[in-house]
């Protein structure tokens, strides 16, 4: 019997489909690489490098009302995502903080003077709205290329991977 612990569902015995997880490693490098490097790409736009994009998706996915987060929260998990240091992560919001870019502001957090809540700017707002298009537009193209039942296998699939990695996290 497989030992392993699944989410969202009792365990079972290992994979009838030979070489399962060999053979989705294989597909999950290239889909991580091509697709999930274009999708960044559409992300930036151009005017942001990927720790900023990451930042500004974290505050608008996970943030309060998708519009403020606290510094922390947001080091905490870009340390999951990325080899990044707090200085870094620093540098970054205080670049987006400032002119031209004007995308947040870092304001103190009034449970702690030396800790900083990032809310986004109105003209960060505008940017979220344009940067989420341009990801859209990209992913777009992919799913024109699919019917109806892949795009909903697809939409499970990826939900399902969420579901377990969360869970992997709570481990």
């Amino acid at each position: 019997m497989n030992s392993r612990k699944t989410v969202g569902r009792a365990p079972r015995e290992t994979s009838a489909i030979p070489a399962a997880a060999l053979r989705f490693l294989e597909y999950y490098y290239p889909i991580h690489y091509k697709a999930g490097i274009g999708v960044e790409a559409a992300l930036r736009g151009g005017a942001l490098n990927r720790h900023q994009v990451a930042m500004l998706w974290l505050i608008h996915s996970e943030g309060k009302e998708g519009r403020e987060m606290d510094r922390k929260a947001i080091e905490r998990s870009l340390e999951t995502w990325f080899e990044i240091s707090g200085a870094a992560i620093t540098k970054a919001l205080r670049a987006m903080a400032q002119p031209p870019l004007d995308l947040v502001r870092l304001v103190e957090n009034p449970r702690s003077g030396r800790e900083k809540i990032v809310v986004l700017t109105p003209k960060g707002e505008a940017h979220m709205k344009k940067m989420i298009a341009g990801g859209e537009a990209y992913v777009q193209r992919i799913i024109d290329h699919m019917s109806d039942e892949e795009i909903r296998q697809g939409l499970h699939f990826f939900k399902r991977i969420s579901e377990i990695v969360e869970g992997f996290r709570q481990e």
